[in-house]
């Protein structure tokens, strides 16, 4: 009997007590379900859409890598065109109706041109060099970034942001120097992976300023994206002579081949997917960690299947690179929240 209302107390039964108990940490598991099957998802398709671009571009004897280039542009448009058909289906809502307007398409043509520069550049880098080696070959996206900010919008970036990237610059030397020790490094594909970082950090400055002419839909952006480099790789391809090599090669007579090409051009689709996923599931900041975790687990597991070995400076580099690129993204992660705590205090 409660002695101050007068009332007597309700006996809660020891099923509800537990119920209460537990459907809060059924919500929490169900979070952590939901947040680690969308990580492991993003991990497997990053990973194995890199050893099968690796597959195709190295491990056959058709060597046409624009060829291979296009038929994934080709796969990512009839993807847009078809799950836009499929847009009154729920599952399908967040694609747009297909459309290809002349006048958009050559507003994004700019960015179409560096998308393509991108994305073969990132081939090449990988054909010419192992698994192992990929995420160091391509690590100066930061560097560039940082640059391009600043001589392109006029972004200044602090000195701790700048002790990052100098731990970055000196994990890709050392990684280089390591590798070449090995006898498996060609300079071109060094070269083609520091062109594919410029590329990469292009690509995210024209994105910010053509986004806005399609409504900021990426899923627009990534349709008239792949229509015009589908376009731009024909004479490309035309050009490496290419042409007479993909009609004369047994592999395009292969049910297996056409397969891989086609899973691959699917996996570069489902690449955009699984990040916006992961970044909505966690943070921004978290995907970046995730990559990072991605990248080195990639990095053991090329070791691992073709059984090499490398040396500690080997490691350091790697080492160098991935802190680096964790260790700028929590600068600037912590300088964002700076900046947004201190504009109310400002106005006020």
């Amino acid at each position: 009997v409660d002695a101050k209302a007068g009332t007597r107390k309700r006996k809660v039964p020891s099923e509800e007590r537990t119920l209460r108990t537990l459907v809060p940490h059924l919500k929490m598991s169900s979070t952590t379900l939901k947040i680690a099957g969308v990580v492991s998802l993003y991990w497997f398709v990053s990973i194995s859409m890199v050893f099968l671009n690796k597959h195709l571009l190295s491990g056959v004897k058709l060597d046409a890598p624009m060829f291979v280039t296009w038929f994934q542009c080709v796969v990512a448009v009839v993807v847009c065109y078809v799950c836009g058909s499929l847009r009154h289906l729920s599952v399908f809502s967040q694609f747009p109706t297909f459309e290809y307007d002349l006048a958009k398409a050559r507003t994004v043509l700019p960015l179409s041109l560096v998308f393509v520069g991108m994305i073969v550049f990132n081939n090449l880098c990988l054909k010419f060099v192992g698994v192992a080696f990929y995420n160091v070959g391509r690590s100066l996206t930061t560097i560039f970034n940082v640059t391009l900010s600043y001589f392109v919008l006029g972004q200044t970036t602090s000195l701790p942001a700048m002790a990052t990237c100098a731990v970055i610059i000196g994990g890709f030397f050392l990684g280089v120097d390591q590798e070449g020790t090995t006898g498996q490094l060609p300079m071109a594909g060094v070269l083609f992976g520091v062109l594919a970082s410029l590329c990469v950090a292009l690509n995210a400055i024209f994105i910010k300023r053509v986004l806005p002419t399609l409504d900021n839909d990426m899923w627009k952006l990534t349709a008239y994206n792949n229509v015009n480099a589908c376009v731009i790789f024909l004479p490309l391809m035309y050009m490496m002579g290419e042409v007479p090599v993909v009609v004369a090669a047994p592999e395009v007579q292969s049910s297996s081949y056409w397969f891989f090409m086609t899973v691959a051009g699917l996996f570069g689709v489902a690449i955009g997917i699984v990040t916006m996923l992961q970044i909505q599931v966690t943070s921004p900041l978290t995907h970046n960690i995730s990559g990072t975790a991605k990248a080195c687990v990639q990095t053991i597991l090329a070791l691992y299947l073709k059984s090499e070995t490398r040396s500690p400076m080997w490691w350091l580099s790697n080492a160098m690179v991935l802190g680096g690129s964790m260790g700028y993204t929590q600068v600037r992660r912590q300088e964002m929240q700076q900046a947004a705590s201190s504009k109310p205090a400002a106005t006020a």
